[in-house]
């Protein structure tokens, strides 16, 4: 801040003025007497009368008319209008072409040639037609300036005329319409039109009889292969495999996956992408005893419930099929217009008529079988579900997904209470709970089968990852031996690999399909016999 310090002079009489100017000044101050119009800032409050005194001073002889006007910008006064800013650069982009625009200060409301600033002869020329009204009109005239349009010359029907008869639409030969209908035939029968009803089941039984001279059926556990199927005990001390023993074969593509009639494990049951289900022996003479036939597309998975007596399957129709084991009949069908992944009957006993299905749309769906209905819907997922496997005594059940984690769900509770994902881990699309229900083996995409806890905290055992295997891109299926000293599992080359539990090396490995070994599964009751299937379409048992 500048401080002016006045001292009055020695002259009296320049004392006299001094005291008289300070004195007007100090007045004007005060009083405020005086107050420049041109100011934009007040440093105090001014009286009324000083606000709307007069103006005083002398007429300034060179002030022109136009230097009078009052002006809030160089070029003049700007008043303010408030335009919409599409009709301000429509105007502006109208004036720059045509030459005229809408005068602002006049009422839109009621136009009139005296409503345009410009070119105004023009305005009524094009009836005060915007640039946006008239442009298509312009660029039409510039168009048959150019050349003309095709269409006026009368002889000239375009260039695919020749090819249209006299009604102007072109229609196949009677061979190319033939062969349209076939292959619309075609697509109907495999049912590839979605809003079609699902394909007819139908079943084969391959063996001669369906019972024995007891009335029983091949359901009923035989007691004449040597071993007690019926016993609950595992075997002591597990061997490795070494040698085959039997090829299953009949599925004329890859198979999808193999699961062992519950408890005795003295039935197989597999899926395959030639859209059949097949039952076979696993005993005596190995026999297919029967073919359950009734989806349009490849089966994905299956599941028995825990007796046995029936069984879901899971298909790219994006069907889910109950059937009954013993007569082949298909009891129900379930459906979301979504495709399932996978599907598990829940284990409990008081529960068995509920079953949770993984599906594409990121969601596990629980059906009740009774009522045909979704009673439950699981939606947290951030990709298509995987795998689901119950855990701890099956209060909870474990899901994987596309979405590289690992979630943990309450029964019939739709929150996830656990959430395992690192960025260190990979999709896990299959995933086998141990004999004693403690692990879980995760077939990783990275070529690792990782061991997470099942019990509480579902961490992951570090000191616990079997490698040496290529599987990246496969869901191959892992198992463990009965005893819990062996780890199988298959790989992309086809081969079925075996490692130690304890020491994670790995043992053997056995070149056991031509194409990818899609699932491995060690019998419950037996040592060493370790069943197999791949998409070579064959079904292996090795001893």
């Amino acid at each position: 801040m500048l401080v002016c310090v006045i001292s009055p002079p020695a002259n009296s009489v320049l004392i006299t003025w001094w005291h008289l100017i300070f004195g007007l000044l100090q007045e004007d101050v005060e009083t405020g007497t005086h107050l420049d119009p041109s100011l934009k800032e007040v440093n105090y409050n001014p009286t009324y009368e000083t606000m709307f005194a007069p103006e005083f001073g002398p007429v300034n002889p060179f002030k022109s008319q136009q230097m009078a006007a009052p002006r809030n910008m160089l070029s003049g006064y700007a008043e303010p209008a408030h335009v919409n800013d599409f009709m301000f650069e429509q105007q502006r982009r109208t004036f720059s072409t045509f030459g005229y625009a809408l005068d602002p200060s006049v009422d839109t409301t009621q136009v009139s040639s005296s409503s345009y600033i410009g070119a105004v002869e023009e305005a009524e020329k094009n009836k005060g037609l915007t640039v946006f009204e008239a442009g298509p009109k312009k660029a039409e005239k510039r168009k048959k300036v150019k050349g003309g349009d095709a269409s006026e010359i009368d002889s000239f029907l375009g260039p695919w005329a020749k090819y249209q008869d006299e009604k102007g639409v072109a229609k196949p030969s009677e061979d190319e319409q033939k062969e349209l209908d076939d292959i619309i035939a075609k697509r109907q029968k495999k049912g590839r039109n979605e809003d079609e009803s699902p394909a007819e089941e139908k079943t084969i039984l391959h063996v001669k009889d369906a019972y024995d001279y007891q009335g029983r059926s091949y359901l009923h556990i035989p007691q004449d292969v040597g071993i007690n199927l019926r016993s609950a005990d595992i075997p002591e001390k597990c061997y490795l495999p070494k040698k085959q023993l039997h090829v299953w074969t009949g599925h004329t593509k890859g198979v999808s996956a193999i699961r062992l009639f519950p408890a005795s494990g003295h039935l197989l049951l597999s899926c395959s992408m030639d859209c059949k289900i097949k039952l076979w022996e696993v005993y005596n003479d190995r026999r297919c005893l029967r073919t359950f036939i009734g989806h349009s597309k490849a089966v994905r998975d299956i599941c028995f419930n825990n007796s046995g007596t029936q069984f879901l399957s899971a298909a790219y129709d994006r069907y889910l099929k109950l059937w009954d084991s013993e007569t082949g009949q298909c009891i129900s069908r379930f459906t979301n217009r979504k495709v399932p992944y996978c599907v598990k009957f829940n284990p409990d006993e008081d529960k068995q008529n509920l079953f949770v299905a993984g599906m594409s749309d990121k969601k596990i769906v629980q059906w009740d079988i009774r009522s045909g209905e979704v009673v439950q819907e699981y939606d947290r997922h951030l990709g298509a579900v995987n795998t689901i496997t119950f855990v701890d005594e099956n209060r909870r059940f474990v899901s994987t997904s596309d979405d590289k984690s690992l979630r943990v769900w309450e029964w019939d509770i739709p929150v996830d209470f656990k959430y395992i994902a690192e960025p260190s881990m990979h999709s896990m699309p299959a995933v086998t709970l141990s004999p004693n229900g403690k692990w879980l083996a995760c077939q990783s995409m990275d070529n690792q089968i990782l061991i997470f806890g099942a019990q509480n905290r579902f961490r992951l055992n570090k000191k616990k990852i079997f490698k040496g295997h290529m599987v990246a891109g496969y869901a191959c299926q892992v198992d463990f031996s009965p005893d819990m000293s062996y780890v199988v599992s298959g790989d992309a080359d086809g081969k079925l690999n075996i490692w130690d539990w304890k020491t994670t090396k790995l043992y053997h490995r056995i070149k056991a399909h031509d194409k990818v070994c899609i699932s491995a599964l060690w019998h419950p009751h037996e040592t060493s016999k370790v069943i197999t299937c791949g998409w070579d379409g064959q079904i292996k048992l090795w001893d």
